[in-house]
């Protein structure tokens, strides 16, 4: 006789011996109903959060929660939305243009409408430094899902069939961590002539699927021996419907907080690149590259570097801050 089914596919354990009953969600959560109501239940016998809202808070509603009461996240999040919104429309805060020089000011510093002086071409700093965080957050955020989507694939199927593929994922994984980023850099990205932001991303992702691979990889050995895998397993759930429907949702975030890390991580390593000379190339505007022509006047016109510099500390730090704030709110053993 096949055992009672929820129609979310959870499935109803039997009776124990002291009258217990459980409930196993595909989310991840057990519900205990004990006769009598213990203390701390409602008076159906469920915790009060489920009494009342009929079923208990995810994972995702209660890190949202925490989220919310967080300040470090609320701080961090607004000077990325503030970043994010500037690298779509530079214009609501600068109106000139970031390739219009005058040489006759060249090196000058702050003047009325001109807050941040100006560079070595004679180029508007807060103009250049407005526009290059459109450059530098696509860079971060491109790569980013990249990287996600790239390792989570890999790492995933690796963990969840094992065996040869899982082997094979290993030793490549080894591989590719032997290489050091910014040496691969230079001898991959040194024989590329393209000046768009293409090149660039397609190197980070190749480069930085290890780690989420590995992260994913582990998430997903550790959520397919759950009984809620093994109950969809013995009744008949295909491979697909296993790992779409009740593995990623228990195994992706730990990928979420680690890329969210990563992406200032990338957003500083084009900035690396592009200072060396292998990453973006003008006529683009990007921060790296600012910092990089503004090196040789740094005791003439210290302005010129310290603009393009502290807005990529901040974006980074930012970013750190905001990754921090959601492992703290999506790691069980941190509440």
């Amino acid at each position: 006789m096949p055992e009672p089914q929820y129609e979310d596919g959870g499935a109803i354990a039997p009776t124990g011996a002291g009258g217990a009953m459980d409930l196993a969600t595909s989310e991840g959560r057990t519900l205990e109903r004990t006769p009598g109501g213990p203390p701390g239940t409602g008076p159906s016998g469920l915790p009060p959060s489920a009494a009342q809202g009929g079923r208990a808070r995810s994972l995702w509603s209660d890190a949202w929660r925490d989220l919310r009461r967080n300040p470090v996240f609320l701080v961090s999040g607004l000077v990325i939305v503030f970043l994010v919104i500037i690298s779509i429309w530079p214009s609501l805060i600068a109106s000139g243009n970031p390739l219009s020089c005058d040489l006759a000011k060249a090196q000058e510093g702050s003047q009325p409408g001109h807050p941040f002086g100006f560079d070595g071409q004679g180029c508007d700093v807060y103009t250049r430094v407005v526009y290059g965080a459109r450059t530098s957050v696509t860079v971060g955020v491109c790569a980013t899902v990249g990287v996600a989507l790239l390792g989570a694939a890999l790492g995933g199927i690796a963990g969840y069939f094992g065996g040869v593929p899982d082997s094979l994922l290993s030793r490549l994984t080894d591989v590719f961590f032997a290489i050091p980023v910014v040496l691969g850099g230079l001898v991959l990205l040194s024989v590329v002539t393209s000046n768009t932001v293409w090149p660039v991303i397609g190197f980070m992702v190749l480069l930085g699927w290890p780690q989420i691979s590995r992260i994913a990889r582990g998430a997903v050995i550790t959520a397919k021996q759950n009984d809620y895998v093994q109950a969809a397993r013995a009744l008949g759930a295909s491979h697909s419907r296993l790992l779409l429907r009740h593995i990623a949702p228990n195994a992706v975030a730990p990928v979420i907080v680690v890329a969210t890390i990563a992406l200032g991580t990338y957003i500083a390593l084009e900035a690396t690149l592009s200072y060396l000379g292998v990453g973006l190339r003008p006529p683009t505007v990007s921060w790296g590259i600012e910092i990089s022509a503004a090196s040789p006047y740094i005791r003439n016109a210290p302005h010129m570097l310290l603009w393009p510099a502290g807005a990529l500390a901040v974006t980074v730090l930012a970013f750190i801050m905001l990754g921090d704030a959601v492992r703290d709110a999506l790691d069980p053993k941190l509440r």
